[in-house]
Formats: C-alpha cells, structure tokens, sequence
C-alpha cells in the first residue's frame, strides 16, 4: 500500500509525508517539472518524487501507470478521481473519498461552472485553504488510514 499524491496543487503535502510517516506508509508524489523545487528535498527514505514533463493530465497519466490495488491516492481533479475510483481508494484534500455517491454531483458542478464561465459570467471558486481545513484533513485522514491499516 502506498499514497499517491497529484502533488502539483496539494495543500497537504506536509501532512500526507507526516502521516505516511507515522503509519508507515510509502508516499509517492507526481507533480510536473514546473514544480520541481527550488531547495532539495529532504532524504526521507518513505518518499519518492516522480516528476513529469508539464503539459495537459501529464501527472494523470503517470499516476494512472503507477496505482496498484491497495494504494490510495489524494487528488482535487475529479477527472482522475474518476478514472481511479475502480482501482483504488481516492480522497480529496478535505479529507472526503470520493465515491459513486457525490462525484455526479461534482462533475455537475464543476460543468455548470465551465458552461457559466464560457457564457462570461464569474463563478466563485473554493474558499482559501486555511489552517482550520488543513487541521479536517488531518484528523480525517488519519481516521482513514487507521482504518485501511487494521
């Protein structure tokens, strides 16, 4: 087992690593080139970075190579949650699974929101990530790797 993270726009990154850490689970981070930071990453043997040329579902595709059943994967793009909810486990940075239940509904969404922004009109994006959320998402994840973990 291990996280999959679509790392090129998680807020949580931090506390993934940490989790992963405590629970000892192997953490795999995808994210484009256009990323790659500008100070070294720490030499953390639980971690492993996969860096992909930018470009369009680029990390998509190379999280799509890389799951294995049993792995989870933490991603805000509903387009991959979608093509790996068969597979495997797949978990929004709020700490939510996305499932059959609510991804209908979130696809709708997110395409009312396109349709209203072709037609010109301003769509409210999500609220600022803040200290509150990043706290939700830990305690929730941690539920759900102590779960998956027994």
């Amino acid at each position: 087992m291990r996280i999959l993270v679509d790392a090129d726009a998680c807020p949580v990154k931090n506390e993934i690593i940490e989790l992963g850490q405590m629970f000892n689970i192997f953490v795999v981070m995808v994210t484009s080139i256009d990323h790659y930071p500008s100070t070294k990453e720490g030499d953390n043997k639980g971690i492993k970075y996969y860096y992909v040329d930018p470009g369009n579902d680029a990390v998509d595709y190379k999280i799509v190579a890389l799951a294995s059943p049993g792995d989870i994967l933490v991603t805000q793009d509903y387009g991959l949650a979608v093509l790996m909810m068969d597979k495997i486990r797949v978990f929004h940075h709020s700490g939510e699974e996305y499932t059959e239940h609510n991804i209908n509904r979130l696809l709708e969404q997110r395409h009312h929101s396109q349709i209203m922004r072709k037609a010109g009109k301003h769509t409210k994006g999500p609220s600022k990530f803040t200290k509150d959320h990043r706290q939700i998402f830990y305690k929730r994840f941690t539920l759900i790797l102590k779960e998956i973990k027994q």
